[in-house]
This record gives structure tokens, sequence and C-alpha cells, in this order.
């Protein structure tokens, strides 16, 4: 016990001293500023999952709800935590500049793809084997078809991100020079279509490709300098504003950019013109607090933090939402808990729901630790893993242009490795530091 107690003494320091060191072996060029924005992005989806899913006990069955569905007036959570467009904005940059490095270097366009989907979805067989062992099992045991359905479609939410996220990968050569108002414009009409002349509502699903495109194609831009400038900045989030007040004041778009339980429309499922320039908006205030954050991450503590955010995206993304249910279904064993089992139609619900967070995180954490390995499967039998940002800073000493790419802005689960061009997680090399920045999310 004396030793255990020693040791949580000294923790602090330890990790004082661990921050320092990743502080110091950062490539000097790399842009943290893509790290701390993919963090953002991945903790706002986390927490904005947390705060408005709730699963309701009603008899021995579990159904989906959410606080939005009752007070209205909340829906400005949604827009702080609504980050996707974010997501797709890093992903453009990152994936342009792990292509255009893979040129460079004379890498064959499927070698590539290959490599960066093969850390996308590689993290994604636990997942599925776990939930396809769950779902039998509780089918087996006699549990209600309808909440079995329930918890694997929420398990599973996730999944629909990558998919969208790996078919504009796979289209970067095609699109990573096109302008962002050919996407913005199909959005427009589809939604024109849609709600002005009464088209099939399946229309609305060429969106889902159309309205990430968007983001994506400002990340190549970003890539190509032409957002450098704050007045960039400035006009996508004045815009992007404007015209999503415009389009949720007069022309009856839903305040909430995330689905709501028994809403005739969503502005997210599939994506609507409103949730296009909210990300359009998003973006612009990305752009604009690019130095703040690079100043902000040269504080070591800082810096830490958000690379293991990046190191551990991938699995962090997968799997928040297991450790929502898991927390739920145990719970039960309680009786109904407010702010887990109980509908979320009061305030009450809230601040109950709030307290609940850190047994979230703490589930999370568990998650983590069991399936961690399977976004790194290279460091799975190592007996002491190393950091992957020191990996890529040592990758890097190698002088050459394809160097300076590998160790660039790339993690989305770890600190994508940036130095000259930001492509480390999106490199197509089999780097180490390729390997430390899962493309999935930390991409995204």
């Amino acid at each position: 016990m004396g030793h255990f107690l020693h040791r949580v003494r000294q923790f602090p320091d330890r990790a004082r001293r661990l921050a320092l060191h990743l502080d110091a072996t950062t490539p000097p060029d790399r842009d943290r500023a893509v790290d701390a924005l993919r963090a953002f992005a991945i903790l706002g989806v986390v927490l904005g999952h947390w705060l408005v899913t709730a699963l309701v006990a009603d008899g021995g069955d579990l159904r989906t709800s959410s606080p939005l569905q009752h007070l209205p007036g909340l829906a400005p959570i949604s827009w702080a935590f609504q980050t996707l467009a974010v997501f797709f904005l890093v992903g453009g940059q990152v994936a342009t500049r792990s292509y255009t490095s893979a040129q460079a270097k004379g890498t064959p366009y499927q070698r590539w793809l290959t490599t960066r989907l093969s850390r996308l979805f590689k993290p994604v067989a636990a997942l599925l084997t776990l939930w396809t062992v769950a779902t039998a099992a509780l089918l087996l045991s006699g549990t209600d078809y309808a909440t079995v359905h329930t918890l694997a479609k929420l398990a599973l939410s996730p999944l629909w991100f990558l998919v969208v996220f790996a078919a504009l990968t796979a289209a970067t050569p095609l699109v990573s020079r096109l302008n962002p108002l050919w996407p913005l414009a199909v959005v427009l009409h589809v939604d024109l279509l849609r709600f002005g002349f009464g088209a099939p509502p399946g229309l609305g699903w060429v969106n889902l490709a159309a309205g990430w495109l968007v983001p994506y194609t400002l990340g190549a831009a970003w890539t190509r300098g032409e957002l450098d400038r704050p007045r960039a900045g400035w006009v996508l989030l004045v815009g992007g504003t404007a015209a999503t007040a415009g389009l949720v004041v007069f022309a009856g778009y839903p305040a909430s950019m995330v689905g709501v339980p028994g809403a005739s429309v969503s502005n997210l499922d599939p994506p609507t013109l409103a949730a296009v320039t909210f990300g359009l908006a998003q973006c612009g205030l990305a752009l604009l607090l690019r130095d703040r954050l690079r100043r902000a991450m040269r504080r070591p503590l800082l810096w830490a933090a958000v690379a293991f955010v990046n190191l551990s995206a991938m699995t962090i993304f997968l799997w928040h939402q297991t450790a929502l249910m898991a927390t739920t279904a145990t719970g039960l064993l309680l009786g109904h808990l407010p702010g887990l089992h109980t509908p979320p139609d009061h305030l009450g619900w809230v601040a109950a729901r709030l307290l609940w967070l850190p047994v979230f995180a703490l589930t999370l954490t568990v998650c983590w630790a069991a399936f961690h390995t399977y976004e790194h499967p290279g460091t799975r039998h190592r007996p002491r893993p190393r950091s992957h940002v020191i990996r890529t800073h040592r990758s890097s000493a190698s002088p050459g242009p394809a160097t300076s790419a590998a160790s660039s802005n790339s993690p989305t689960p770890t600190p994508t490795p940036t130095s000259t061009s930001t492509s480390t997680s999106t490199s197509t090399s089999s780097t180490s530091s390729d390997r430390a920045t899962p493309a999935g999310v930390r991409h995204v």
C-alpha cells in the first residue's frame, strides 16, 4: 500500500517530465493547431452524444430519447458539440498533404490508399466483434428485440462517419482541387428540390457525400495556402452564421444541428443546407483560431493532453457510445437513476446527466485500456511502448521532402506527424509516423 501511495505522489512529477520530453521531441515545424482542432472535434462529438443521448428505462426495455425532444430551448447545446465539419476540414487538409507527399515520393495511389484505409478500419474489427457477440448473447437470453436493436444501433452509429470519410479519402486525387462552391451548390439544389418541389426524401442522401465534401475541400484549399489570410476565416464565419440564421428563422430549418427523435426534419440525417452553412461558420472560426492554438500548444502539458487525444482518437471515437451504454446497463442494477434511465424532460435531468459525465469518462477509460492497442497494432506486444511522436521525430532525421511530409500533422488518435507537410498521419508511407497517427479519426 505504501508503494502504491508513493507512486501516486510521484505521478504529477512524472507526468510533467513526460510532457516536457514530448514537447522537446515534437518536430518544430509541426502545425500543432491541426492536432488541437482534431482533438476539439473528437471531444465535441463525444460530449455532445453523452449530453443529448438518453436511454430511458421503460419497463424491461430501453428506448432512445433526447432532452432536445422535450426542451427545444436547449438547441444551442448542439451548436457547441456538433463538430463534424471541423473533422472533415482537418481530414481534407491532412489527406491532401499526404497525397501530395506520396506523389512526390513516387508512391502508387493504391498503396497510399491501402495504408490510409487500413489505419482507419483496423480498430473497427474489435468493436464489430464485441457487439456481434453481445447482440447474439442478448437475443439468446430473451432480451426484447427492440432493446437490442436500440443498443446495437447506438454502438455502431460512429461507423457511418468512417464510411463517408473513407470514400472522401479515396476521392482525394479528384477533389483536392475542387472549389467548395460546387458541392455547396449541389446541397442547395437538393434541398430546393426536397423542400420546395416535393422531391422524394431519398434524394437527400446525395447530401451525405456533397455536404461533407464542402469542409473536406476547404481543408484541401487550406493545404494550398488559399485560406492563410484572416479574411478567409471571417468570410466563412460571418457568411456561414448569417446563412444558417436565415435558414432557421425564415426557411423553417430546425434549430438543432443534430437529429432529434420524432422530428420531421433532421439537419444531420441526411445533412441539410443549414448543417452545411453551420459547418462553414465552424470552419471559419477554426481557421481564425489557428494562431492562438499554436501559441497555446507551446505549453508542454496542454500539448501532451492534445497529443494523447490524437493518439487515442479512433478508440475514443469508436467506444464512447459503448461506454455510455455500459454505464446505463450497469446502473439498472441499482434501479432507475436520475439522468441515466429517466425521461429527459426537465432541467433536473440535464443537471443529473452532467454528474454522470465523469462516470462515462471512467468507463471509456476502461474501454481504452482494453482496446487501444488495436489502434496501433505494431505496439501490441511491446513491453515498453514508446511515444509515436518520438518515433516520428527520429524517423524524420533522414533528410528529404518525404521525411518532412511524414512528420507533419496527421494525428487523429495520435499526434499527427507534422513536420513540414502535416501529413504524418496521412502519409501513405509505412513509416512509424503513419502508424502513429491512425488515419481515421485523427484526420477527421
